[in-house]
């Protein structure tokens, strides 16, 4: 007589994100959304930007030493209030080299959501739902896509630009030198906001780690 035994198979659970591990995603993003925006929009030459693969796509990264480090540096200060919960929004401003105006601002909303934290009622810290990281990338892909489509809608930059990060966090709004060859200060500074009545605003896609959402917009100068 035999016995039937039912078929052991391991189940996989996918693991709940950290505030760690979201930070990584984002800080992550934002390094390739920026060099998709300076190569796209034509702030810096076509030829100091290699091709890589990331995100399931074809995406660039400049070769330029001394910008490569701007943007490190930059990005390791934005990862760290990412960690502490402080920013709000980074806003990628391109700027025209001679008349000093503000022809776009690339704006990502950073919301924060952490779990509810132990009480004596419920004293069992609570997990935030884990997501998928193929859902997540697929989200940031959309994103990518649409800044490497932006010279469809977005006009054409007549002139020589430069860009300028601007950070706000919990305190005050804060920006960073815009020159690549310079060291990355935080400064305070004004919004350098496009002049009212002149501006038109594209919303793009948003991506959800489950701890930060990122919601994407870009706004220009016209006329």
């Amino acid at each position: 007589m035999s016995t039937a035994q039912k078929s052991k198979s391991k189940v996989k659970q996918a693991k709940a994100i950290t505030l760690k591990g979201s930070t990584e995603i984002v800080t992550d993003f934002f390094k390739f959304a920026v060099n998709a925006i300076l190569y796209h929009r034509n702030v810096y030459p076509t030829d100091d930007f290699q091709m890589v693969k990331k995100y399931g796509q074809v995406v660039l990264l400049t070769q330029d030493l001394g910008l490569e480090k701007y943007i490190e540096t930059v990005l390791s200060q934005v990862k760290e209030w990412l960690n502490s919960g402080t920013i709000t929004q980074l806003v990628i401003a391109i700027v025209a080299r001679e008349s000093k105006i503000t022809l776009e601002r690339w704006v990502f909303d950073i919301n924060l959501t952490l779990p509810p934290q132990p009480t004596e009622e419920n004293p069992e810290p609570a997990a935030i739902p884990p997501k998928p990281d193929a859902e997540i990338q697929a989200e940031i892909r959309a994103i990518i896509k649409q800044i490497i489509s932006s010279n469809t809608f977005l006009p054409t930059l007549q002139e020589p630009t430069y860009f300028t990060v601007l950070a706000y966090t919990n305190d005050n709004p804060n920006s960073v030198t815009p020159e690549a060859n310079t060291p990355a200060l935080w400064i305070e500074s004004d919004p350098m906001a496009i002049e009212q009545g002149k501006t038109q605003q594209v919303k793009l896609k948003s991506f959800d780690t489950k701890i930060h959402k990122i919601d994407a917009m870009v706004e220009y100068r016209h006329g």
